[in-house]
């Protein structure tokens, strides 16, 4: 590590991948519940044991994109995080989050709305959590070298953020509920969190290949045009049978086709990266995530949403199975895949014991 406050990031992809042991393990029990319906139903139901799991991901993905930023910013802005004090509060912030969510489910305490369930007081710290957070990345940018990778990055985050306000907003009309509640859960997934992962693997690529930044960079202002242009659109695919307009029908086909697009550009990115540059790097484990990460995003998350979100027809009888289900976990899995791939570039190297991709000249 070049800068003493990149260490923060070891903090968060620690309770990272506590969470994520967490989210398996009620996952695991969900499932139980599922086979055994009268198995905890009166002391954890499965609808409770739903939220837990589901916002555990939540929170570990989160969790996961802030240490990558704490990670990355310094070497990017060529100078410390500004406040590792604030840092650290954020981290405590977001986890006695967590926890109070997670007593409150089981006290009944929700607003019962899927993946937005947390209590009020609960988003209001996600908020001063977040505040916190742009505050200090934002900060160390502006003061620092900026480059095309933090600029990628600080959008991405800013727009995690704004979109979230949308959760506080919970009209009674159900298909107006439904329009705004798709403004987080899709413009993040397909949105802006590809803008994130775009700028970490570009990041990545800079590292271990060697290759010139001004090429690096050229592709990912095109990955982030893409991304932009067919996840905001691509929104349509989720209002076909929520009483919006017809229109959507036909925006949501096209636009949700192109979303393979970032994802196509990413796998073409980071291969011909790779070809360009030098190929033996030390740091195998990062690498190989590194090229393998949009790979697994385009053909796990693309194909399978493909069969039961693109055409409106093929939604009728889709949604609402294991289809859907299975979409969604391969989504994440992808999700995984791209924070351990963030994670392995903080390992120490098994050939000459030095942490992460940043050695060898690089």
């Amino acid at each position: 590590m070049k800068y003493a406050t990149q260490r923060i990031a070891y903090w968060y992809f620690a309770c990272a991948m506590a969470l994520f042991v967490v989210q398996v393990l009620v996952g695991s029990l969900a499932g139980t519940v599922y086979v055994l319906p009268n198995f905890l139903s009166e002391i954890l139901p499965f609808n409770i044991l739903r939220m837990i799991h589901t916002n555990a991901l939540i929170v570990w993905l989160l969790l996961g994109f802030f240490g990558s930023a704490y990670y990355l910013i310094p070497e990017e802005a060529e100078r410390d995080i500004e406040s590792p004090m604030l840092a650290y509060a954020q981290l405590a912030i977001l986890m006695v989050g967590a926890l109070g969510a997670v007593v409150g489910y089981t006290l009944g305490i929700h607003e019962g709305r899927e993946f937005l369930e947390q209590p009020l007081w609960v988003k209001i710290g996600i908020v001063v959590a977040a505040l916190i957070f742009l505050y200090n990345v934002s900060l160390t940018v502006i003061k620092g070298r900026r480059t095309a990778i933090t600029n990628v990055l600080l959008l991405g985050l800013w727009g995690i953020a704004v979109f979230f306000l949308f959760a506080f907003y919970n009209p009674t009309n159900l298909a107006l509920d439904k329009l705004y509640w798709w403004y987080v859960v899709h413009l993040w997934v397909e949105g802006v969190w590809e803008l994130v992962m775009a700028s970490v693997l570009a990041f990545l690529v800079i590292k271990m290949t060697g290759v010139d930044r001004e090429v690096v960079e050229k592709w990912l202002y095109a990955i982030v045009g893409l991304a932009l242009f067919s996840g905001l659109l691509g929104t349509g695919h989720h209002y076909y049978w929520i009483g919006a307009p017809g229109y959507w029908q036909w925006i949501g086909s096209l636009f949700s086709t192109l979303e393979v697009a970032p994802f196509f550009a990413m796998v073409v990115f980071a291969f011909t990266m790779a070809w360009k540059g030098r190929r033996d790097h030390p740091n195998k484990a990062a690498f190989l995530w590194t090229l393998g990460n949009p790979g697994d995003g385009l053909l796990r998350c693309w194909r399978v949403g493909a069969s039961c979100t693109r055409c409106p027809g093929s939604t009728t009888t889709a949604h609402g199975t294991q289809v859907t289900a299975a979409h969604g976990h391969l989504v994440l899995f992808r999700s995984l895949r791209d924070a351990e791939t963030r994670e392995s570039s903080t390992t120490p190297c098994r050939a000459c014991g030095v942490r992460g991709a940043l050695h060898q000249g690089a």
